[in-house]
Formats: C-alpha cells, sequence, structure tokens
C-alpha cells in the first residue's frame, strides 16, 4: 500500500496537476481535506484529478471539490463513470454541462443507474436499423429525438428514438421496449395513420388537442391488432411487456370500440371517425409508452412534399424507361403501366404492370420502390401517376439527389453532416474521445501523364519477375501429412505407426503425404500517408511502389483496395479513394495513382479505424492492412507526440482483435525509436533509402501473404 502523503506533498503535486496561475485556483484547502484521507484513497483521487486535468483543469478543480465529499458513498466504478461522462461531456457540449455535471453528483448517479440497466440510442441505433429495414414498406431511418429523453415519433420517413430507455429493470428488456417502440411508429407508417385526414381535422376542431389524444389511443389499438396479424412473434414480445408495465389491454368502456378497431378491414379513417364520435371517453384512454407521439404538422408538411416529389419522379422514371426501350428502334412503341392491387392488401404483392406494344416489360427495382411509397401515403396509385412525362414536363435535375462536395464542408462553420465519426483513444485520460474524428471519403483526381508509362518503362525488368514470383505464389502446392492415401510415405507418420505397434497399441492408417494446390483467400487494404512531408521523392517512390505492387497482384487472385490519408485536425479527417476492392485494374486506376499528391498532417488512428471496417465487411480467411508512411503519427493540434502514438496503437490492437494483421512500411530512420511500441516487434520494416520502396514494398507483400 502507497504511503500516506503529506498536506505539503499533495498541494505541491495539485499545483503540478493543475498548472495553477489564477487566482481562484487556490489548492490549499483541499491538500488539507485530502491530506486527511487514507493513503489508498489519496493516490486514487490523485490519479483521476491528473487524468481529468488533461482535459480540464477547471473541470479537476471542481472534481476535487465534490469527490473528497462524495467518495464515501460511490464506489469506484462509479466515480470512475462519473468522471469519464464529465470529460466526454466536456467534449461534446462544452465546459458548462460539463462542470454541471460535476456539481450534481444526485443527478448523475441517478442517470448512471439508469445507463446500467436500460438500453441507450448510442448502442443499440444500428441494430435497431437493420431491423427496421427488414420489415416492410418503406426504408426508414433512424435518429435521436431532440424533443426530450422520453419522446419517440415519425415524420413517416426517419424514426425519432430517445436517447435512453430505462422503464424496465434489465437491459434486455429495455432494448425490446426500444425494439416495440420503433415496430408501432413504423406501423404508423405501414398500415396508413397518417392517410387520415387528421391535420385538417385538427385546424378546425375546438377540441384539437383532445380528439389527437383520443385519435392516438384508437389508432394504436388498430396498429396492435395489425402487428398481431403480421408479426405474431413480436407481438407475443409485446405482450410480455405490458405484464412488466403493468398495463392492461382490457378495457369495458372502450370494449365496443376495440372490437371494432381489431377488425381487418378497418382504418386509420375509422379510428378518426371513431375519436371525434366519442370524446366522452377520452378519460378511460391509457397511455402506452411505446407507441410513441403523434405530431401532425410535421408528418403533413413531409408527406406533402414526398407526394409531389414522387408523382414527378415516377413519371420521370417512366419516361427514361420508355426512351432505353425505344433507343434501338425505328417505331418507336408506346409505354402502357397499369397498377393493380392486392386483394390481401399486402404491400409487397402489389405491382405495377409495364408493357411496350402489348409485350410486357420487368419493372425496374427503382419504379417498384417508388409504387411501394406511393401506396403507403396513397393507398392507391392513381393512373396520372403512371403516365410517362412529357417533353419539358419536369426538369429531372431539380430531383436527383445533391451530392455534397467534400471540400464544402471545410467553408464557413464546420458541421458533421454526412460524415464518419470516429473514436479516439486519450492515453491521458485512459479512455476513449468519443466520437472525436469527423472523417470523410474523397476521391482522387486522376491525372493521365507520362507517370505510369515511365515507371513501367523504369523498372521493366523488375516487373517480369514480379510477375513470376507472383504466378509462383499462385500455383503454389503444399504438402499434406498423415494423408490415409497419397504419393508418398509420411516418414514421421509410419515410425510413430511402427512405435505404437511395438507397445501393442494400434498403428494409424494415416502414413501418407499428398500435394495440395494452396487456395489463396486473402484481402489486403494499402494505406498509403498522403501528409505533407511525402513531398518530392518519397511521394514519387510511394506512386512506384503502388503501380509495381498492382502490376504483380493481377497475376494473384487477391482482392486488394489501396487507399491514401491525411487532414488537418480532428474536424478534417481525409480519407482517399485509390482503388476499392471491387473496381478492377485499369486506366482510371493508374491515373488516380498518378494523381497522389501530398496533402496535410498525419493523423492515422481515423484511417486505420475505417478501413479495418471495411476489411471486416470482407470475407476472407487472411485480412492484411499495410501502411506506407515516411514517419510518425502527427497533427498540428495535441494529437503530435505520445497523444498520436498511443493513438495509434491502440486502433491497430482493435484491428488485431478483429482478425486484421496490420503491418507498417517506413523510410523514417527514427522509425526504431516508436514502431516496436505502436505495431509489435515482428510488424514492420524500415527502408534507410527512400529509393529502396519501389524494389521492397512488393517483396514484403509476398512475405506476408505466404
Amino acid at each position: 500500500m502507497p504511503a500516506s502523503l503529506s498536506t505539503e506533498d499533495i498541494e505541491q503535486k495539485l499545483d503540478l496537476l493543475l498548472d495553477v496561475e489564477f487566482s481562484f485556483l487556490k489548492t490549499r484547502h483541499h491538500a488539507e481535506t485530502l491530506a486527511a484521507l487514507p493513503s489508498e484513497k489519496q493516490h486514487y483521487l490523485l490519479v483521476w484529478i491528473d487524468r481529468i486535468a488533461s482535459t480540464n483543469i477547471q473541470l479537476a478543480y471542481q472534481f476535487i471539490d465534490q469527490a473528497v465529499a462524495v467518495l464515501d458513498e460511490m464506489d469506484k466504478n462509479t466515480v470512475e463513470d462519473w468522471a469519464l461522462y464529465a470529460m466526454d461531456t466536456y467534449d461534446q457540449a462544452g465546459l458548462h454541462k460539463a462542470l454541471a455535471v460535476i456539481r450534481d453528483v444526485d443527478y448523475f448517479i441517478r442517470l448512471n443507474h439508469e445507463r446500467t440497466y436500460g438500453a441507450s440510442y448510442e448502442d443499440q441505433a444500428s441494430v435497431l436499423l437493420h431491423f427496421v429495414h427488414g420489415l416492410s414498406g418503406r426504408q426508414l431511418k433512424i435518429d435521436q429525438s431532440n424533443l426530450g429523453q422520453d419522446l419517440a415519433w415519425t415524420d413517416t420517413e426517419t424514426i425519432y428514438l430517445p436517447s435512453l430507455i430505462a422503464k424496465l429493470d434489465s437491459c434486455h428488456d429495455n432494448f425490446l421496449l426500444y425494439k416495440i417502440t420503433v415496430t408501432f411508429l413504423w406501423a404508423q407508417v405501414r398500415f396508413g395513420t397518417f392517410r387520415a385526414p387528421l391535420q385538417q381535422i385538427l385546424e378546425h376542431h375546438d377540441e384539437a388537442e383532445n380528439v389527437q389524444q383520443l385519435f392516438h389511443t384508437l389508432e394504436s389499438i388498430r396498429l396492435e391488432a395489425c402487428i398481431q396479424r403480421e408479426l405474431p412473434g413480436l407481438y407475443r414480445d409485446i405482450l410480455r411487456i405490458k405484464t412488466h408495465l403493468s398495463i392492461n389491454k382490457d378495457n369495458s368502456v372502450l370494449s365496443d370500440l376495440i372490437d371494432q378497431l381489431e377488425q381487418p378491414q378497418c382504418t386509420s379513417q375509422i379510428s378518426l371517425e371513431l375519436a371525434l364520435t366519442n370524446l366522452q371517453h377520452l378519460q378511460s384512454c391509457q397511455s402506452l409508452y411505446y407507441q410513441g407521439m403523434i405530431k401532425p404538422e410535421q408528418v403533413y408538411q413531409t408527406m406533402m412534399d414526398r407526394i409531389d416529389k414522387e408523382k414527378a419522379l415516377i413519371k420521370i422514371s417512366l419516361a427514361d424507361l420508355e426512351e432505353e426501350l425505344n433507343k434501338n428502334k425505328s417505331k418507336p412503341g408506346k409505354l402502357d403501366a397499369r397498377f393493380t392491387k392486392s386483394e390481401e392488401e399486402d404491400i409487397e404483392r402489389t405491382s405495377i404492370e409495364i408493357t411496350l406494344d402489348d409485350q410486357p416489360i420487368s419493372v425496374p427495382e427503382n419504379i417498384r420502390t417508388l409504387s411501394k411509397s406511393i401506396l403507403l401515403d396513397l393507398d392507391d396509385i392513381p393512373a396520372e401517376y403512371l403516365e410517362a412525362a412529357g417533353p419539358g414536363e419536369y426538369d429531372p435535375e431539380l430531383f436527383k439527389p445533391k451530392e455534397e462536395d467534400p471540400d464544402d464542408v471545410w467553408k464557413g462553420t464546420y458541421h458533421e453532416e454526412g460524415a464518419f465519426l470516429y473514436n479516439e483513444w486519450d492515453y491521458r485520460r485512459q479512455h476513449y474521445r468519443k466520437n472525436w474524428c469527423a472523417m470523410r471519403e474523397k476521391s482522387v483526381t486522376p491525372v493521365y501523364d507520362s507517370f505510369v508509362s515511365d515507371t513501367l518503362n523504369k523498372y521493366s525488368g523488375l516487373i517480369k519477375h514480379l510477375r513470376k514470383t507472383f504466378e509462383a505464389m499462385r500455383d503454389e502446392n503444399r504438402v499434406l501429412k498423415r494423408q490415409t492415401d497419397g504419393e508418398e510415405v509420411d516418414i514421421d507418420a509410419l515410425v510413430e505407426a511402427l512405435t505404437d505397434s511395438c507397445d501393442g497399441s494400434e498403428m494409424t492408417d494415416r502414413l501418407y503425404t499428398r500435394m495440395h494446390k494452396s487456395e489463396r483467400n486473402i484481402a489486403v487494404v494499402i494505406m498509403v500517408d498522403m501528409s505533407g512531408s511525402t513531398k518530392g521523392w518519397i511521394n514519387n517512390a510511394e506512386r512506384e511502389s503502388l503501380i509495381l505492387l498492382c502490376e504483380a497482384l493481377e497475376t494473384l487472385d487477391d482482392r486488394y483496395a489501396i487507399y491514401g490519408f491525411s487532414g488537418v485536425a480532428r474536424k478534417r479527417c481525409e480519407l482517399y479513394t485509390i482503388k476499392t476492392f471491387d473496381e478492377p485494374y485499369n486506366s482510371e486506376i493508374k491515373a488516380r495513382i498518378s494523381g497522389i499528391q501530398p496533402k496535410d498532417y498525419t493523423r492515422m488512428g481515423f484511417a486505420i479505424r475505417h478501413l479495418s471496417k471495411l476489411l471486416n465487411e470482407i470475407d476472407a480467411r487472411t485480412r492484411i492492412l499495410i501502411t506506407i508512411s515516411d514517419g510518425k503519427p502527427d497533427d498540428y493540434d495535441n494529437y503530435r507526440g505520445e497523444y498520436g502514438i498511443e493513438d495509434t496503437r491502440r486502433a491497430l490492437i482493435e484491428a488485431r482483435r478483429d482478425g486484421i494483421h496490420p503491418y507498417c512500411i517506413t523510410i523514417d530512420e527514427r522509425a526504431r525509436d516508436y514502431l516496436p511500441h505502436m505495431y509489435g516487434p515482428a510488424a514492420f520494416t524500415v527502408l534507410d533509402d527512400v529509393q529502396q520502396l519501389p524494389l521492397k514494398v512488393s517483396d514484403i507483400y509476398r512475405r506476408l501473404t505466404i
């Protein structure tokens, strides 16, 4: 156990940790308070003061104010969660809100309990998104609600969910409650809740709020019956959650209405009519948490915008299809489209039939998707929607998705819309900074010059040698030992078998060797440093290396991709696409390699995390991430030095946990000082001369993938 520290020792440490330079940061009082604690608690708090001070000094000072008083009331895990939550709040919302977290300890304890047993949007969003995409109807998006912690709703395109659900006693049940909430909001879209003219009625009704409340209750009863018919397994989960929430389905006052609402032919129009004529039953309504809420104004605006847009889109799509089908015909035919509604009211079976001169045409997927969405809004597809747009009727450019220029986001106020957000490891606080790096994918502008042909001429002899070497790797056979049959006797197995026979054991029949052609199942990402320090010879050597490697790799069946990385600070992390896994090595890829140019700084953690994510999506037995760089991680903010090295190391550890094999090739003469710590002793190569880079990269790749 460490020895207790005196008041003077603690004051000296606090002065050092807090770098006191403001008059309001007085440490004498806190030193005296800490000195009265047992040595274990002294050292424990000093460690956490150090961690918090690495984020913000004022935050650490406030932590001392509160921590000593509550240390006996909170276990260590809760104290650590409290400190980390305050630092995360500082990262995301600034000092004022972070200080509020430190000061309001009771609120945090309550919140921490909810976070321990609850389900959070941050943790469950990806699972819920896959779930809702597996349901029928329009493909809805999921986002976090900004209307309050407990509010869930949909505008018919996006489902908005609370940041945390902690109504029940276990994480599993709270996740199930999230799932059921998503299901009910999906059901509002799928089964036509908003086809009823609710907004128009509410605008002219004296009891608009009561009508809306009763309509929501009655419509939820109808939707629950729809879910029971279409998703019986999930309906059983609803009944279970109702039991946990002590909700009783039976309501004698509304029993007659319930019978009507549960009929298959019941619609939202009927729910609205019942709400208008039964307002006296409003007090009998039971509000159910998982049914969310309805926001008629937002829904109406979203629907009107979508209906106008989709009418134009389907007419334009039919016109494009007609033009495509008539492209090579001397006598153009007339496209005819008709809508046939399924008697079972199954949106997946509802179809559009398209003919050209009475000959049936396969319906394109985009028209099929549009028709389903229109049907959800209108419960029909009007005949006028199925007439191909005439010349000049619509401008197709108005309806194309807006493509953002990645460079535009850096002009004016920065925003994170469309960016990939990645955590970053802060070794000082021993914790991740959540969603700290905003990364965008950009394309390398192709340059059609003589660089590639000059490289091929310069290294023509080496390229021939590499191709032969790689061809041998492709056709490489390996010996399988201890086989039941084969071309040769396995001497080792035979000796062991004879030994077994001498002591009376039964001899094995696996006494042969057989040649087996090795099947390669490899996916590789080459990650190229495009920082400003690669300008000149290094940039040329990188590009030549990539040309040589690609020429050699074309003799193998290995899947490979090439990306460059650079950026300026955490808000402008950039990944440059040079070749994806799906793209063939052609003149376009060669021109992109030729177009690789030095950019900004060398922030590496985000690039490793993103490319590891891409590699994890590839079904391969062996996945390798090769980095070609000229120096250590660096950025103009605090990323340089130990911070950058530790974040990169942590990103590499994450990659290895996912079964990815990282390797680094560098020309930094000082790399032996930090690469063993980052990559491990056998996962890097340091080249003394930049001119060796093109000669060595292919050879290193061959050794890595044998």
